[in-house]
């Protein structure tokens, strides 16, 4: 075999297994714990379970609990040095993505837990909508009322035409008020 070529040395795959130790506490495998017949690079005769080769249909999701995430975001406040976080997120396996956004959700909770909260049920709208719902229902309702009010100075008009009467201008009508009120 050649020293240092691909499989060999620095690599970090060996025949098919991660040269690094596992990092869910699970015992290492032959391979990684160096137990080999007579050094041929083949493990000892173990009666070991291989697992199940068969794919699920349906991936399974990691999930995490909160006391999990909580241990390692505070894993990940105290680290100092460089490099820290990233083998903090090595060795449990984690993306960075998922610190940050658990990171993210902290920070909301926390400043909405120190924000002052309203009473009562909350709304479901946005409150812009709601006013703009009712001016729209006030602006329809004084159109209507407008378009009575039309309607009736036009019957009051054809009112007056057929029998005769003549209209006063509002200014008069006025003036004829105040005049009986001087009285």
């Amino acid at each position: 075999m050649r020293a240092g070529g691909r499989g060999e040395g620095g690599s970090q795959w060996r025949g098919g297994e991660r040269s690094e130790p596992p990092r869910n506490g699970e015992p290492p495998s032959p391979r990684q714990s160096g137990d080999t017949a007579k050094g041929m690079g083949r493990p000892k005769a173990r009666n070991h379970v291989t697992p199940d080769p068969e794919v699920r249909e349906k991936p399974v999701r990691r999930r995490y609990s909160a006391e999990y995430k909580r241990r390692i975001l505070d894993e990940a406040d105290a680290c100092t040095e460089p490099g820290g976080i990233g083998a903090l997120l090595r060795r449990e396996g984690l993306y960075s993505s998922l610190l940050f956004s658990w990171r993210r959700r902290r920070d909301k909770v926390l400043s909405e837990g120190l924000a002052a909260k309203k009473r009562g049920r909350k709304s479901l709208k946005d409150p812009r909508d709601e006013r703009l719902t009712r001016l729209e229902r006030e602006n329809a309702r004084l159109k209507g009322r407008l378009q009575e009010a039309k309607i009736i100075i036009e019957i009051q008009k054809k009112t007056s035409e057929l029998l005769g009467i003549k209209l006063t201008d509002v200014t008069e009508h006025e003036k004829i008020l105040r005049e009986e009120g001087n009285e």
